[in-house]
């Protein structure tokens, strides 16, 4: 058994891991706001990827103030988003509001395609991302080691927000309760654009993070689908469960890609691995890790 080798992708794992926690995080925020599941999250990722690399390769900007903008720009977009399309839905059946979160990941995918091609293109150089730090006889890239810093930075932020800030206790009680929450004087349009801006600026990071280590294209939003089974498998009303889950299904792909280089030999087991397991542990805990077991008596 090569150790090293696995060793190696149980790191790569963990660090993976952590960037679909924190696109996940995204997904349960829209959901615990709106009830809403956005299925245009993974298109998020990549617009926020194509604007940053955008800005510093077309309009020569550095990389830090293309960074600033981009946010700037991906929280307007969750507004407008948020405004325009969904806005006039409230009070719809829930189904509508997903096939329309359907309809605009396909939309974005389409307009990206025109805008920006089909090519994969890459980041410049701008953190040094082809340099290598050995840790414990593990070669890690400088890149993978920035994008867990700012995975731990992102939650501990989320975790501050919703637990000592007066916007996050408002959207808490517009998750439990919007008739409440209303009546005690909280915008629940407002915290429902809220929702949206920060889901959209923190997928517009992710998406920033995984074009610096790999490269840029549209094929970036199969994250996520990829990141999706997390968020069933943590619990869809769980930020915790969103991490967890994040940090599993990155740790499982790895593994898989392991077990099936070294022994299994099957070729696909590193793409397929976490909705087998998804599967397993949804026939014991349906509600997901952290969950909320929601029980109706009809």
């Amino acid at each position: 058994m090569k150790w090293e080798l696995f060793f190696q992708l149980l790191i790569n794992g963990l660090i993976v891991g952590m960037l679909y926690g924190v696109v996940a995080m995204c997904f349960v925020l829209i959901y615990k706001s709106t009830q809403v599941v956005n299925f245009a999250q993974g298109e998020f990722l990549v617009l926020g990827a194509w604007v940053c690399l955008a800005l510093v390769t077309n309009m020569q900007l550095p990389f830090f103030l293309a960074f600033i903008f981009t946010l700037i720009f991906m929280v307007a977009f969750g507004i407008i988003v948020q405004t325009v399309i969904l806005r006039p839905l409230i009070g719809e059946p829930i189904i509508s509001v997903i096939m329309v979160t359907i309809g605009l990941s396909i939309f974005m995918q389409a307009l990206m395609n025109w805008i920006f091609g089909n090519d994969a293109k890459r980041f410049p150089d701008v953190f040094g991302t082809t340099d290598v730090i050995n840790i414990a006889g593990l070669n890690v890239e400088v890149a993978y080691l920035l994008s867990l810093v700012l995975s731990v930075v992102i939650m501990a932020v989320f975790f501050w927000f919703f637990r000592f800030t007066r916007h996050g206790l408002a959207m808490r009680a517009t998750a439990f309760d919007q008739q409440i929450a209303q009546s005690l004087g909280i915008s629940v349009k407002q915290t429902f654009a809220m929702a949206w801006a920060i889901s959209a600026m923190v997928s517009g990071v992710a998406g920033i993070v995984i074009g610096i280590v790999n490269s840029v294209s549209n094929s970036l939003a199969f994250v996520g689908i990829k990141v999706f089974p997390a968020v069933i498998l943590g619990g869809l009303d769980s930020i915790v469960g969103a991490v967890v889950g994040g940090i599993i299904v990155g740790v499982l792909e790895n593994l898989a890609e392991f077990a099936d280089g070294q022994y299994l030999h099957l070729g696909n087991l590193y793409t397929i691995a976490p909705f087998y397991v998804l599967i397993i542990i949804l026939m014991i805990k349906p509600y997901g890790l952290f969950g909320t077991k929601d029980i109706e008596r009809i």
